[in-house]
């Protein structure tokens, strides 16, 4: 009992290095590995459309919605279509719009993205400085809008939304 009472102070400590670790502006965050409807790792099948709910809990703020990727270094093209539709606490549809992401830069062919190796992560800025009416659940919705069904070497997809901070300050 006396060793658990000599981990408390050490316990504490990292509990709080955790908590100043979070981003304290963001208000979800979320990642979907891949995989073809046949068990293929890393590959995005146009028919996968991964879903993220978040709660929006002030509306007197304004939100970025960021999307995450995860791709392999063999990814076959430098950029990935995204087509996004964002649906409010009501049921209704708020935006659906198409995103072109720079995976790669497409004169080099140098990956973009932080990582090593033959990973890479990117984040996209896909809405910025978003109002929400309402309270409450929203859902966004991702679909590859690639011309082929199966695009291999995209690992994972999410969702981050953190508050909105003005540069200008």
């Amino acid at each position: 009992m006396r060793a658990v009472f000599r981990l408390m102070p050490i316990l504490g400590l990292l509990g709080l290095l955790v908590l100043t670790a979070c981003d304290s502006g963001q208000v979800y965050e979320k990642n979907t590995d891949l995989k073809s409807p046949s068990g293929v790792p890393y590959v995005w099948a146009v028919q996968e459309k991964p879903t993220f709910e978040f709660e929006i809990p002030d509306t007197t703020l304004r939100y970025d919605v960021y999307f995450n990727v995860r791709n392999a270094s063999n990814y076959e093209y430098y950029n990935l279509y995204v087509k996004h539709t964002l649906t409010g606490p009501d049921g209704k549809s708020i935006s659906r719009l198409l995103h072109q992401m720079l995976l790669m830069d497409p004169q080099t062919g140098e990956p973009r993205g932080n990582g090593t190796g033959d990973i890479y992560d990117h984040q996209f800025l896909a809405l910025p400085n978003q109002h929400f009416s309402q309270t409450g659940p929203y859902k966004i919705m991702l679909e590859q809008y690639m011309r082929q069904d199966q695009l291999p070497n995209i690992m994972a997809v999410g969702v981050r939304v953190a508050k909105h901070t003005d540069a200008k300050k």
